[in-house]
Protein backbone atom coordinates (compact mmCIF):
# COMPACT_ATOMS: atom_id res chain seq x y z
CA UNK A 1 0.00 0.00 0.00
CA UNK A 2 2.82 2.02 0.86
CA UNK A 3 4.44 1.72 -2.69
CA UNK A 4 0.95 3.00 -4.73
CA UNK A 5 0.66 6.01 -2.25
CA UNK A 6 4.58 6.96 -2.94
CA UNK A 7 3.56 6.07 -7.22
CA UNK A 8 0.67 8.47 -6.51
CA UNK A 9 2.41 11.28 -5.01
CA UNK A 10 5.18 10.80 -8.28
CA UNK A 11 2.47 10.76 -11.01
CA UNK A 12 0.82 13.77 -9.64
CA UNK A 13 3.81 15.79 -9.06
CA UNK A 14 4.97 14.92 -12.45
CA UNK A 15 1.45 15.43 -14.20
CA UNK A 16 1.06 18.99 -12.33
CA UNK A 17 5.22 19.73 -13.55
CA UNK A 18 3.73 18.93 -16.94
CA UNK A 19 1.01 21.18 -17.34
CA UNK A 20 3.36 24.23 -15.72
CA UNK A 21 5.78 23.30 -18.20
CA UNK A 22 2.98 23.38 -21.20
CA UNK A 23 1.37 26.37 -19.67
CA UNK A 24 5.06 28.62 -20.07
CA UNK A 25 5.64 27.93 -23.31
CA UNK A 26 2.05 28.84 -24.38
CA UNK A 27 3.31 31.86 -22.59
CA UNK A 28 5.88 32.78 -24.08
CA UNK A 29 4.93 32.28 -27.49
CA UNK A 30 2.41 34.35 -26.72
CA UNK A 31 3.44 37.05 -25.65
CA UNK A 32 6.93 37.01 -28.02
CA UNK A 33 4.27 37.43 -30.97
CA UNK A 34 3.14 40.72 -31.93
CA UNK A 35 1.37 42.16 -34.34
CA UNK A 36 1.87 45.58 -36.47
CA UNK A 37 -0.82 47.43 -36.83
CA UNK A 38 -1.88 47.22 -40.25
CA UNK A 39 -2.10 50.78 -42.60
CA UNK A 40 -4.12 51.34 -45.53
CA UNK A 41 -1.66 52.23 -48.64
CA UNK A 42 -2.99 54.35 -51.55
CA UNK A 43 -1.33 55.05 -55.02
CA UNK A 44 -0.19 58.63 -56.37
CA UNK A 45 -2.45 59.12 -59.33
CA UNK A 46 0.27 60.93 -60.78
CA UNK A 47 3.42 58.13 -61.05
CA UNK A 48 1.45 55.20 -59.15
CA UNK A 49 3.80 55.31 -55.96
CA UNK A 50 2.49 53.52 -52.95
CA UNK A 51 2.91 54.93 -49.69
CA UNK A 52 0.87 54.65 -46.65
CA UNK A 53 -2.28 56.59 -46.34
CA UNK A 54 -1.07 58.82 -43.56
CA UNK A 55 1.71 60.15 -45.71
CA UNK A 56 0.02 60.78 -48.52
CA UNK A 57 -0.92 64.50 -49.38
CA UNK A 58 -4.73 64.60 -50.62
CA UNK A 59 -6.03 66.13 -53.43
CA UNK A 60 -9.27 66.86 -54.82
CA UNK A 61 -9.10 64.16 -58.04
CA UNK A 62 -6.75 61.19 -55.57
CA UNK A 63 -3.90 61.18 -53.57
CA UNK A 64 -0.70 62.17 -54.37
CA UNK A 65 2.83 61.23 -53.46
CA UNK A 66 4.03 64.99 -53.11
CA UNK A 67 2.49 68.42 -53.54
CA UNK A 68 4.60 68.90 -56.52
CA UNK A 69 2.76 65.69 -58.22
CA UNK A 70 -0.36 67.18 -56.70
CA UNK A 71 -0.07 70.24 -58.34
CA UNK A 72 1.04 68.58 -62.04
CA UNK A 73 -2.29 67.16 -61.93
CA UNK A 74 -4.90 69.94 -60.11
CA UNK A 75 -3.24 73.14 -61.35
Amino acid sequence: MKFFLVLLVVLVVAWRWRTWREAAQLKKMNSGVRKSPSTDMVACRQCGLHLPTNEAVVGKLGNYCSNDHRLKVEP
